[in-house]
């Protein structure tokens, strides 16, 4: 028997739900029975496969009250719990709409006049999803979805820090028989995650780099492949033709959005010299009027810190950056309300790179804010990292803010906007440096990551080859 892990409320502090992961026996078990199921689930052809998961949508939004309930429980935020659930369904409905012509097969001529190449692809049998804290439903289905429209069958290890949302999510799986044969979620912490990946035929993983490191590495002894979606330090150039306004708007949103938990968060920001000070009143009155959503989970825009680790994180870097001159303008600190732990959107200047706040992902609502003199500076310091997820710039027309955006070492960058990636889905992007590995996740190119290409060579005449003996 497994020992209980107990789970913390990001609310109150306490530990008030338990999950059991399932010993590695059972565990090699249950993906035998869905690698066993995944070639029944290939024969339906996508139409059918199609036609299940829709079948699926209508089982979740019965129960769609209860998996937003669940994911306030989980995260102790409810706007961004609701939008959460809300684009996991729309992107059920985008997958089955776009499936049909991607996994067609097509046949083509070649230069040879009787040879003729017919493409087909080949699912991986059993694809294992490890997936993070901050966005517990859509992390855990954003390749889930995809790879069940592939063929694949699909096995889920959400974090333990926020499991609460399986239960419900699970109910509506199992209501659907020929889904439940090829898809489950498993509850665990890091061990079920080692002992997932030497039962699985592809990996995908988004979390930490020094973990995506060990699951890569693990990967690869199995010679099986990782799709790895890291850690983020997202830079925004702002540039002095830029609408000040619009630009602290956008950038406030896309750095505090769930309380800054998201690697796609904007958490470096550099500023025009000419209109820096305009920019920080600006960006200042703006965050000073979010308000915290305590006591009651209506009551403003920013959840908690849902993580207990991750708060020692943001205060750390907070210290270390005021330890080294920086100026709190808002915000500051991290507190501890009703045993949860909170922080105000914070933002810094006379900050630089030797601070944790510039080099660090910080995953919290902070802003730090530096002023550069010339384009290729703003340049330099944005590429000034490890990171290459993704970033933003604002100028005065696209043109512009185009021209500094392809010198930017990051695969999705945001154009008089921030953030997009985490509302849209559409664009494929690669990530940059330690920020990911492999195919995109995003756009319609994500679904061959879980396919195979076959070609069969086709002679269409009875002839002898002319390069025969």
């Amino acid at each position: 028997m497994s020992k209980p892990i107990e789970v913390r409320n990001p609310r109150t502090g306490k530990y008030d739900y338990v999950i059991i992961p399932p010993p590695p026996k059972l565990l090699a078990q249950q993906c035998n029975r869905l690698r066993r199921s995944q070639n029944l689930w290939l024969q339906l052809g996508v139409q059918g496969r199609i036609e299940i998961l829709l079948t699926w949508k209508r089982a979740i939004l019965s129960v769609r009250d209860k998996l937003i309930d669940a994911l306030v429980a989980d995260t102790g935020r409810l706007s961004i719990s609701i939008l959460e659930v809300d684009l996991f369904l729309a992107s059920i409905d985008r997958w089955c709409g776009l499936a049909p012509t991607l996994l067609q097969v097509t046949e083509k001529g070649t230069s040879i006049p009787f040879i003729q190449v017919q493409q087909s692809v080949a699912p991986y049998q059993l694809v294992g999803a490890i997936t993070p804290w901050n966005f517990p439903l859509l992390l855990s289905t954003i390749d889930a979805i995809p790879a069940l429209l592939a063929g694949c069958a699909v096995i889920v290890k959400p974090s333990e820090i926020t499991p609460r949302f399986v239960a419900p999510l699970m109910s509506a799986v199992n209501s659907v028989p020929r889904l439940r044969d090829v898809l489950t979620f498993i509850e665990g912490a890091r061990e079920t995650g080692v002992e997932l990946i030497e039962n699985v035929d592809l990996v995908c993983f988004t979390g930490g780099v020094a973990t995506g490191q060990l699951v890569a590495e693990a990967a690869a002894r199995r010679f099986i492949p990782a799709f790895l979606e890291l850690s983020g330090k997202d830079p925004a150039i702002v540039l002095r033709s830029a609408n000040i306004d619009l630009a602290t708007s956008a950038i406030l949103w896309g750095a505090v959005m769930n309380s800054g938990q998201s690697c796609l968060s904007i958490e470096r920001i550099y500023v025009a010299e000419s209109i820096f000070e305009q920019f920080v009143k600006n960006l200042v009155a703006k965050a000073e009027a979010l308000q915290l959503a305590y006591p009651k989970v209506e009551d403003g825009e920013l959840g908690p810190i849902i993580a207990q680790k991750q708060a020692v994180v943001i205060d750390e870097h907070l210290r270390d950056a005021i330890e080294k001159g920086a100026v709190v303008h808002c915000g500051g600190e991290v507190e501890q309300l009703g045993g949860g732990w909170w922080c105000n959107p914070t933002v810094l200047t006379q900050v630089d790179h030797s601070m944790k706040v510039m080099s660090e992902e910080t995953f919290g609502p902070i802003m730090p804010i530096m002023p550069f003199s010339s384009v290729r500076d703003a340049i330099v310091l944005a590429n000034d990292s490890m990171y290459g997820l993704s970033a933003a710039v604002f100028a005065g027309t696209e043109a512009e803010a185009l021209e500094v955006a392809q010198y930017i070492e990051a695969g999705a960058i945001s154009i008089n906007d921030a953030a997009l990636t985490g509302i849209m889905h559409e664009a494929e992007e690669n990530s940059f440096k330690f920020s990911g590995l492999g195919g995109s996740r995003m756009g319609s190119a994500s679904i061959k990551r879980f396919l195979r290409q076959k070609a069969y060579l086709i002679k269409t005449q009875s002839i002898p080859d002319p390069w025969w003996f």
